[in-house]
């Protein structure tokens, strides 16, 4: 049965070639109750542009419980039904984004990944490492396999492809670091967040050679040293024990100050 959810969109990644929806990003929230969910499949590229949804938005939608994937917090949204209602400011320090995200942070990583395993949930979570150590940026396959390109060139003749094929990023990004747990012996999880990788594809054209200093400036040395850094992280349907970052939440310390959001 097909229910109505109220959702603050949160995470989107990079999209990638998928056999359901030619190409789709991971895509979640919070919902106006206060619970993680996850939209999948959702085609953005594709969607009509009164649908394209940004992160903090909230937006109206129809969904029904994920048949393939038992993930508690999945669900498959009716693209046509999206309505999408009001931003969520950044103003004052992303204040208002915190009283919304704030309930939802978890202790750590570890934490995370000791419930899910143990209950099954969350495969969603938000959490503040105790220290991240650095970015590891490293060259990735330049181009789609041919596999990956059929999957992104399957078109019906009633479809409108989008102007310009998903271009393949040549880089991986993982953020090294350590929870705030006695006994964490620190993580390494790739980023796939949507906003990451816009910035690799705008300021590679811009800078050139140069992209890699400025992408470190943001998305190292600031989230290291000026952000309130959090992650939001989650499981893979095929592979649960394995982690993603799908998400940054940064906003800026308002003081020297290492304290959570909550």
């Amino acid at each position: 049965m097909s229910e109505q959810k109220r959702v603050l969109i949160t995470v989107r990644t990079y999209p990638v070639p998928a056999r359901r929806g030619i190409e789709v990003s991971c895509t979640a929230g919070i919902t106006d109750d206060h619970r993680w969910i996850r939209l999948y499949p959702v085609p953005y590229r594709r969607m009509d542009v009164d649908k394209r949804f940004a992160k903090y938005q909230w937006i109206d939608v129809a969904v029904t419980k994920a048949k393939q994937d038992p993930r508690p917090e999945s669900y498959t949204p009716d693209i046509d039904s999206i309505r999408i209602r009001n931003n969520v400011s950044s103003d004052n320090n992303w204040v208002a984004r915190k009283e919304i995200v704030g309930p939802l942070t978890s202790h750590c990583l570890c934490c995370v990944k000791r419930e899910a395993a143990e209950r099954g949930y969350p495969t969603l979570g938000l959490f503040k490492p105790r220290e991240i150590t650095r970015l590891i940026i490293s060259p990735d396959t330049p181009e789609w396999s041919p596999d990956e390109l059929a999957k992104l060139r399957r078109y019906s003749m009633f479809e409108k492809a989008p102007k310009h094929e998903l271009e393949k990023i040549p880089f991986t990004f993982e953020y090294k670091f350590r929870c705030d747990h006695s006994t964490c012996k620190g993580h390494k999880l790739s980023c796939t967040d949507w906003e990451m990788l816009e910035s690799f594809r705008s300021w590679k054209r811009r800078y050139r050679e140069a992209w890699e200093t400025k992408f470190r400036e943001r998305y190292e040395s600031d989230m290291i040293r000026l952000n309130d850094t959090h992650f939001f992280v989650g499981n893979q349907l095929r592979y649960p024990n394995a982690w993603l970052i799908v998400g940054i939440f940064y906003p800026r310390y308002e003081i020297a100050t290492t304290r959570r959001l909550i």
